[in-house]
Formats: structure tokens, C-alpha cells, sequence
């Protein structure tokens, strides 16, 4: 069956027939903590990620993330929140240590582009080639669609190290930090961490300045998004 038929087959069909079904929240730290990697991310790390969320009044029990970037910024936003609040509140922000590509969505395997849109993440990989990785969902349906015949190609992660070819590199203290965020929400029974990528602040003025973009009506599709977040301060319901 041609790849791209067999990827469009899979994201119809829903998470459950892309990758195995998410393990129990209340198993995935000791799951998670049986790779040295993780654990050894645990003992440098999390005493002080635990001490700023109890800062913050937020409950690792509870606890639910997002993970927002826009391109032009080069840095990962972490927000934070209490499962049953309505807001999220920025926790933490992490430069990203390369970048590749240009402005616009990732339409083909290899082109260099870092994705653009609403995605989730479906992985998280403790033995990653770059220390440790979580996984985009993409390509979703509607990347798919838009590439016709094109290969959209795929693995597009968070990891470690300073080198990328498409993906969000956080060197390895970064991501063992946005790593176990990840790993406390999961165990907190978030089962749907959400992730956004934006060229721009998609505000109106910003727009303007590329209104001849070939990737200009693409962008305005991403403005209900990235404007009910700014306004709200949570992923609008439609977007994951």
C-alpha cells in the first residue's frame, strides 16, 4: 500500500489504530522510571520543577500542560494549569538550541520544516537518539490532504542535543526538564497534551506584513486558534 494512502488510513481510522493504547496514568512514572535516562533526569531535575509548581499552587496530582511555540521567538512556551481550572498559566520557557526550515507548514519529507499547526503528542520516546524525545502527532489528516500527492514525511519531535532537521531541539537539560512535565501530566491523567506551532504572533498587523506569502490563507486558518488562547488563556476545544 503506497505511504501516503497507509498515513491517511491511520489518522481516519483515530489515535487507537496509529500506536498502542496509553498505559494507566497511575503506571506511568514507574513506567517511565525504569529508564536510567528518565530516572537520572528525575534526580537532577525534578526536586526543583516540583518546589516551582508548589510555588505556583499547582498540584503535580493534578497537573495539566501546553506546549505553544512561535517560530520567530524560538522558544517553547510550558503553561500550566489544575485539572478542573478553566486557565493555563505560563510556567516555564525554553530557547530552542537550532531551528531549520523558513516560515510556513511542513508540506514533504525532507523539505527541513518544522510543522505548523495543532497537534497533540502521541510518544514519549526515554531512549531517544537525542537523549529524550516527545513525539508530534503530525502528520494529522488536514496535513495530509494538504500535501496531494507528496510524501508529508513524519517523526517530528521535542528531543535533546542542538541539531534538527525539521524537528524542536531543547538541548538535553531542556528537554529532561519539559520531559517529566510531560511524564507528571500523563500520570496525572492528562491524556491529551496538546502542542501549537506558529510562525508569528498571528496578530493583525503581523499578517499584514506577509499578506503576499504563498502560506497567507494557511496562516488565516490558524488565527480562530492561536486568538481564542491569546483571549483565553486555553486551547480553543477544536484545536486538539
Amino acid at each position: 500500500m503506497p505511504r501516503l494512502l497507509l498515513l491517511l488510513l491511520c489518522t481516519l481510522a483515530g489515535p487507537a489504530a496509529a500506536q498502542a493504547p496509553a498505559p494507566a496514568p497511575a503506571s506511568f512514572w514507574p513506567q517511565q522510571l525504569a529508564y536510567a535516562r528518565v530516572r537520572a533526569a528525575y534526580a537532577r531535575g525534578w526536586p526543583a520543577l516540583a518546589t516551582q509548581l508548589q510555588a505556583q499552587q499547582l498540584d503535580s496530582a493534578r497537573l495539566e500542560i501546553f506546549f505553544r511555540l512561535i517560530k520567530t521567538s524560538r522558544v517553547l512556551e510550558v503553561w500550566a494549569r489544575n485539572r478542573g481550572d478553566v486557565v493555563f498559566r505560563l510556567l516555564r520557557s525554553y530557547p530552542l538550541a537550532a531551528t531549520s526550515g523558513t516560515l510556513g507548514p511542513k508540506r514533504r519529507a525532507g523539505d527541513g520544516q518544522v510543522p505548523e499547526g495543532f497537534y497533540t503528542i502521541n510518544r514519549f520516546n526515554p531512549q531517544s537518539a537525542y537523549h529524550l524525545s516527545l513525539g508530534l502527532d503530525y502528520p494529522t489528516a488536514d496535513d495530509i490532504l494538504a500535501t496531494g500527492l507528496a510524501d508529508p514525511g513524519g517523526d517530528i519531535f521535542l528531543h535533546g542535543s542542538t541539531v534538527t532537521d525539521g524537528c524542536l531541539p531543547l538541548t538535553d537539560a531542556g528537554i529532561e526538564e519539559v520531559y517529566l512535565l510531560a511524564v507528571a501530566a500523563r500520570a496525572a491523567g492528562q491524556a491529551s497534551i496538546a502542542a501549537h506551532i506558529f510562525p508569528f504572533p498571528l496578530t493583525a498587523p503581523e499578517l499584514a506584513r506577509r499578506a503576499a506569502s504563498p502560506h497567507a490563507a494557511f496562516w488565516q486558518g490558524l488565527v480562530p486558534g492561536y486568538t481564542y488562547f491569546e483571549t483565553h488563556h486555553a486551547p480553543a476545544p477544536a484545536s486538539y
